[in-house]
């Protein structure tokens, strides 16, 4: 699901398992009761473990994007599979946050 670690004001997000429409929901609301919690001024999504992703990820990148820019933060994506690169370079989102 989601595991978090802090380092001064960066939040890192560690996603697991399958990002899809029955799992993105959960994984949204414990991301962003972190960030209300913390108000980090970076927050990494890690990618690492994740086996799947369809558009439901591109919508929770998206909406952490808009809620880390409202507290004047940003958002980086890391240890994508190339899956998971391909889905976010269609979906423009590399264009907005940096991927690693």
């Amino acid at each position: 699901m989601v595991s978090f670690s802090h380092e001064n004001r960066n939040l890192t997000a560690g996603l697991s398992g399958d990002i899809d429409h029955h799992n993105a929901t959960a994984m949204r609301r414990l991301i962003d009761l972190e960030i209300k919690q913390h108000l980090p001024s970076e927050i990494t999504l890690d990618f690492g473990d994740v086996t799947f992703m369809d558009s439901s990820g591109i919508g929770l990148i998206l909406g952490r994007c808009r809620l880390m820019k409202e507290i004047g933060g940003k958002v980086k994506i890391r240890n994508t599979s190339e899956q998971i690169r391909k889905v976010i370079k269609l979906s423009g989102v590399d264009r907005i946050t940096e991927v690693e």
